[in-house]
């Protein structure tokens, strides 16, 4: 999802993306998939490449790993931004959804991972999304189901992290869509107000790296 972004970015600064835990070429650890283990992951990531401080961009569940690294591992952060993300943990009416993921995405990946993606757009940009859309499915089916599970099991058991945001010391950014329909673009505004942090609005639904790409690079070209 960071190839274009990231090879823009590059230009101007070392740019660090990777598959968490399940995703893409990494494999799938355990059965829980926690925002503390791959935050944990990432930090040792970080050791590895002998990387001491950075600005850290997470979208959505990365958004949630990237508090849990800013709760166990401040020091390594400059900019904390989270993208189309929430500091807060899941309503109970969204712990429920992902409840029925689990129980039905063995038997019913194609139908769950189909139903899953739609959802990230808004309804009246779906259709001008089409490729994208059809692009991220096939890209997530790839994806093993166990590390699909983790993950989800890993956003639904997250804590709120509210408080971390609200301390954190150093830059932090907020960058939401006016639509997302997974975010509501009132809960970031609240986050924004209860913890001091700057709030980027965006004319898109939950998938900006995708809808306003040009946007997101020119913040993020600007995070200095």
């Amino acid at each position: 999802m960071w190839s274009v972004i990231g090879k823009s970015l590059s230009e101007k600064y070392t740019v660090v993306t990777i598959d968490l835990p399940g995703h893409g070429k990494s494999g799938v650890i355990t059965e829980t998939h926690s925002m503390e283990l791959m935050a944990d992951v990432t930090y040792q990531i970080l050791q590895h490449l002998g990387i001491k401080e950075m600005t850290l961009v997470g979208h959505s569940m990365g958004g949630y790993v990237a508090l849990a690294l800013a709760e166990a591992n401040p020091e390594t952060i400059t900019h904390l931004i989270l993208l189309n993300s929430t500091s807060q943990n899941d309503s109970p009416d969204r712990k429920k959804q992902r409840e029925r993921a689990l129980k039905f995405i063995e038997r019913e990946k194609d139908m769950i991972v189909s139903m899953a993606i739609n959802n990230l757009f808004s309804p009246e940009v779906r259709e001008k999304y089409v490729l994208e859309i059809e692009q991220l499915k096939q890209e997530a089916l790839t994806f093993p189901t166990e590390g699909i599970m983790a993950a989800i099991r890993g956003m639904k058991e997250r804590k709120d992290r509210t408080y971390i945001l609200k301390e954190f010391p150093k830059r932090k950014t907020l960058i939401c869509g006016r639509k997302d329909p997974i975010i509501p673009f009132s809960a970031s505004k609240t986050v924004s107000k209860m913890t001091q942090t700057a709030l980027k609005i965006l004319d898109g639904s939950h998938m900006s790296w995708i809808e306003n790409r040009d946007e997101i690079v020119k913040i993020l070209h600007f995070i200095d």
